[in-house]
């Protein structure tokens, strides 16, 4: 009776396991133990208790702890290492089945993606997939920056298309497409005609530039700090096109990402000085997350030998794709598009 009973505690341990390894991969991942609760629908005392059942079993310590922050130790760090491929593989299972056993033309795709993507990139897309596809449901939502990345993070959408500066460590990135910058002016403005754009010309107080926040305002002014010009904004708005609208009323000058440029505003178009670097847009998601068959077409709509790549880099130490958000203004990295 006693070796019964002892096999079944040995049987409910290890069915306990996986419940200790998924908290132990969910705080380090967040670096807390409080958002790993959050993530787990448990309380912060249960995280804990089974991170602390981990160490106590394999007698190491998981995590440095320095208030409500922690960080890895060399040893969590290699446990980290082992557990998280394991984890991912358990959490996806359902996900890995319905992709085998169910119809690809059933199902749900969820897409995260801020307004520049929403308007220019991902229409016709949606519109090629939805056509293909027409029983899969799609939802777009439409979100930006943290709020971004969290939906990424909390698997709420299946995957990200977008431009960001920042990119966390436990998000991919792989570009895409890549868009240039232009100046575009009144078409009755004097630097509509003029021979050669300095950075001084784009300094003198004319600038209508979009919110702080978003990415393109952070070039413009890191081009500006790196060649120490000082420049003056004249009006800042959100949204392309309300830049451009503003900018056929003539109320100044705007540095625009040629994603938005259709040529039919009634506007002067113009390069800028090449030390304006190309802007990119790709797909992001969380770091081992399981993409799911509805996903997966999709990307490829976007880029056809996407995955193909993506398998080319896991056979090859060497290989490599350009994960910046940035590329200099000649660099063909990422292929061009409606540029």
């Amino acid at each position: 009776m006693a070796e019964g009973a002892d096999g079944i505690g040995r049987i409910y341990y290890k069915h306990n396991r996986i419940k200790q390894l998924r908290a132990f991969c969910f705080a380090a991942q967040s670096g807390s133990i409080s958002r790993a609760a959050e993530r787990l629908f448990l309380s912060q005392p249960s995280v804990s208790l089974q991170i602390q059942a981990l160490e106590r079993e394999l007698g190491i310590t998981l995590f440095e702890r320095r208030g409500p922050r922690i960080r890895l130790t060399p040893d969590g760090e290699t446990l980290y290492e082992l557990a998280q491929p394991l984890v991912e593989g358990v959490d996806a299972l359902p996900e890995r089945f319905a992709a085998r056993s169910q119809n690809l033309h059933a199902g749900r795709l969820d897409i995260a993606a801020g307004e520049s993507t929403t308007l220019y990139i991902l229409p016709d897309l949606i519109r090629a997939f939805m056509a293909q596809y027409p029983e899969v449901h799609v939802k777009l939502h439409n979100l930006q920056g943290r709020e971004l990345c969290q939906a990424i993070r909390q698997d709420e959408v299946d995957f990200a298309v977008g431009s960001m500066l920042d990119l966390p460590d436990d998000i991919n990135y792989r570009a895409v497409y890549s868009y240039g910058l232009s100046l575009i002016t009144p078409e009755d403005h004097p630097l509509a005609t003029k021979p050669v754009i300095t950075l001084e010309d784009l300094a003198d107080g004319q600038l209508i530039v979009p919110p702080r926040q978003l990415t393109t305002w952070r070039l413009i002014n890191l081009v500006f700090q790196q060649h120490s010009v000082p420049y003056r904004v004249r009006l800042e708005v959100g949204g392309w096109e309300i830049i451009k609208r503003y900018v056929e009323l003539g109320f100044g000058i705007a540095i625009a990402s040629n994603i938005c440029l259709t040529g039919a505003e009634r506007i002067a178009v113009r390069s800028l000085p090449e030390i304006f670097p190309r802007r990119t847009y790709g797909v992001m998601s969380r770091r081992g997350k399981f993409l799911s068959a509805q996903a997966r077409r999709f990307i490829e709509l976007m880029k056809p030998d996407f995955f193909a790549d993506e398998q080319a880099l896991r056979e090859s130490p060497t290989a490599s794709v350009s994960e910046n958000v940035f590329v200099a203004a000649d660099q063909a990295g990422a292929p061009s598009h409606n540029d």
